[in-house]
């Protein structure tokens, strides 16, 4: 299928749910492709709290390797470790999932740099560096035309694109015309954006180093707590989305500079800013409007050199028909399942080829999609000609009637 890399063993630096999903989709994949469901041999990273709950992944593995217990930076989010594990047990490929080091860019590069020459299973180092930070992504979104909500960088889109890498940085000067250097200064900037506004930490996540203000008074307290709640993370404000819904375009690129949408999911039911239900297709959003949100997060993946699957979220103003930039995640979701329902494309499958060098056109699941397009095409055809032959046939009986009176 004209990859370039023959990826048969794959370590998995994640546990759970994640790990679990990864071998059944991939194993389902190679029995459909190979007749051999053990055609890519997994290895499992194990923790003693993980053994000792006989966690199912474990013995789905073909193999584990235990690994220190605690914290995830003694083991799956621990960089070096992985990478060590990698070389060690000679697979040729790394999957890291969500959470824990999937978004950790040192992950794909230390690979990259082993003697082994290890594959990622995911973006590459420079992609997550473009994206990684809130802030500095949507000064790169600003920069790709991406719409983006008032904040207290608005307008501010010079970036540093290096050849070489396909790197997209934001020099420190132009990343801290977004930031906000204390709560006085945030104040300023909020009552140039305009009440209600989200005071959000840069490197906050999963609801935390995150409040909503609705005026001047409480501004300087609620701008303490999140600040305190994220440690040195830099502080940024935005205009806060009345009524928004939360909606998502699912990406995927190969190395190629492909870039498709596989449709989108709407997680608008949150329970303090986290997704509690997550639905697909979107169908809140009007046709025209959401191909633009899949214009929007292919151009942004084209800028940053973007591969493998990713997420484009943003925030949907229903009233006004109006979508704004929130961020890429630059991993596969928890949430692919909902995507995977309404596209049949298998994610974790369609990331195992491109991480083989697989061009998207060449991946099963991606032209049975687009050849679904063009079936419902020439079905519409057929019916187009059946209507036309019965029409015709009645002409031609009408004729034969008129002959036969005559």
């Amino acid at each position: 299928n004209q990859g370039h890399t023959v990826i048969s063993r794959v370590l998995i630096a994640n546990n759970g749910i994640a790990a679990v999903k990864e071998i059944r989709s991939v194993r389902k994949w190679a029995y459909e492709t190979f007749g051999d469901e053990r055609a890519i041999q997994f290895t499992a990273m194990a923790t003693p709290e993980d053994l000792e709950a006989n966690a199912e992944y474990i013995r789905m593995a073909d193999q584990f390797v235990e690994v220190p217990g605690g914290t995830n930076n003694n083991n799956y989010a621990n960089v070096d470790l992985i990478v060590e594990i990698a070389e060690r047990t000679n697979v040729h490929a790394v999957w890291a999932g969500w959470g824990h080091a999937s978004e950790n860019p040192l992950l794909p590069e230390k690979l990259a740099a082993s003697p082994k020459k290890i594959v990622f299973i995911g973006p590459p180092g420079s992609a997550m560096r473009s994206l990684g930070d809130k802030i500095s992504s949507t000064i790169v979104a600003q920069h790709a035309d991406v719409p983006c909500i008032p904040w207290s960088g608005t307008g501010v889109k010079e970036v540093v694109i290096d050849k070489d890498s396909n790197l997209v940085s934001v020099s420190d000067a132009v990343y801290a015309k977004g930031c906000c250097s204390d709560p006085e200064d945030g104040l300023v900037k909020a009552k140039q954006i305009g009440f209600p506004v989200m005071i959000k930490a840069s490197e906050g996540g999963g609801g935390k180093g995150i409040r909503k203000v609705d005026n001047e008074t409480d501004f300087i307290t609620l701008y303490k707590q999140a600040a305190n709640e994220i440690p040195g993370s830099p502080i940024f404000i935005m205009k806060l989305a009345g009524d928004a819904r939360h909606l998502e375009v699912q990406l995927l690129a190969d190395q190629y500079g492909t870039n498709i949408s596989l449709f989108g999911r709407d997680c608008s039911v949150q329970r303090r800013h986290q997704k509690i239900i997550e639905e697909a297709p979107v169908t809140i959003a009007k046709k025209e409007t959401f191909h633009e949100m899949e214009n929007a997060a292919v151009r942004l993946g084209k800028l940053v050199g973007y591969v493998s699957a990713g997420t484009v979220e943003y925030l949907y103003s229903y009233s006004e028909d109006k979508f704004y930039f929130l961020e890429l995640n630059p991993r596969l979701q928890v949430e692919h399942p909902t995507t995977e329902m309404v596209t049949g494309v298998n994610l974790p499958s369609a990331q195992l080829q491109i991480a083989m060098g697989i061009p998207m056109h060449r991946i099963r699941d991606i032209r049975t999609l687009y050849g679904l397009v063009n079936v419902v095409q020439f079905q519409k055809v057929i019916q187009l000609l059946v209507v036309l032959l019965l029409k015709i046939q009645v002409k031609v009986l009408n004729l034969l009637v008129v002959l036969y009176m005559n």
